[in-house]
């Protein structure tokens, strides 16, 4: 069996720094530490962490008052941010500075008196957060026929921004459907699909090419993750999205094929290493890399956090 490892794959600045705070914050402070959903959206992460007395939650009545809240890197809303305050809870703040600056985006745009169309997943907590900051004047786009239904007139001041984990091909082709409906629409200055996003996207669609197989290491509530394995299905080679090597089943192989894996941006490469191992043992696997970009990309800690970090 021949195994290629694409690279970049697994965790991105965004998800280290989350990662890093969380750690940070356990030993400074000790537990139970309340985190505001899924520290990042990988299942072996998030019960590690639970397994340390971390306590992920998604109401904030959950949490007694003045206790330490972190914030997920996905971000949060304004009436979460006030809620917080209002019960006099420590918050560290772990929001991924990419998503941070769709953000700022959205109430900028909103403030210009623009109508903002976000392109993103209904329910993914980035979108909750985003569409929180400007509800009036913010709306869904899933799909570009959902640009087709929208009720708003042609001179409408529009603006659109997208999720930072979403497909770069589809993003491209709404955006595409959305500028030939408003041609005066006005995008971010820079694109806000994440950088980590856009490589592995990349990466992925290169490598797929020469495999019989694509393994994605991620969990299915990773929007990332799930794009992975889309887009290697896409390219017309067969794709499993696996927490980690229990889910890998051997009848999937018969030794003789080439396996490529990679790893969503919430992955950690331990267990890309134990999947490995796996076929290594049963299929006398040989080894390989391809590297499509390099990445140095890095997130300072939330600012509570840096001394205890300096210290250690």
């Amino acid at each position: 069996m021949r195994i290629i490892l694409v690279s970049p794959r697994g965790f991105c600045a965004g998800v280290n720094m989350a990662i890093d705070s969380l750690n940070t914050a356990i030993r400074r402070f000790g537990t139970p530490i309340y985190v505001y959903h899924e520290i990042v959206h990988n299942t072996w992460v998030v019960q590690r962490f639970r397994e340390q007395g971390v306590v992920f939650i998604d109401d904030l009545t959950e949490v007694p008052r003045g206790s330490h809240l972190l914030y997920s890197a996905h971000g949060v809303s304004p009436e979460v941010r006030r809620m917080a305050e209002e019960r006099r809870l420590r918050v560290i703040d772990a929001t991924c500075p990419l998503v941070m600056k769709v953000h700022r985006e959205a109430i900028r745009f909103a403030r210009e008196g623009y109508q903002i169309l976000l392109i993103g997943h209904a329910g993914h907590d980035e979108v909750i957060g985003t569409m929180g900051e400007v509800p009036e004047a913010i709306h869904l786009i899933q799909t570009a026929a959902d640009v087709d239904r929208l009720a708003l007139p042609a001179d409408t001041k529009i603006a659109y921004l997208t999720q930072t984990t979403v497909s770069c091909e589809e993003a491209a082709q709404i955006i595409e459907r959305i500028h030939r409906r408003f041609p005066q629409v006005q995008g971010p200055p820079k694109k806000d699909i994440c950088y980590a996003t856009a490589n592995r996207q990349e990466a992925v669609q290169k490598v797929a090419k020469e495999a019989d197989l694509v393994l994605v290491v991620g969990s299915a509530t990773s929007s990332n993750s799930r794009r992975l394995a889309e887009l290697a299905s896409a390219s017309g080679v067969t794709s499993r999205l696996i927490d980690g090597p229990s889910d890998i089943e051997l009848t999937w192989f018969t030794g003789h094929e080439t396996v490529a894996i990679t790893a969503g941006a919430s992955a950690p490469e331990s267990l890309v290493e134990e999947c490995v191992a796996l076929l290594e043992k049963e299929f006398s696997g040989t080894i390989e890399s391809c590297v499509v970009r390099r990445e140095d990309v890095r997130f300072a800690l939330p600012v509570p956090l840096r001394a205890a970090s300096d210290n250690r």
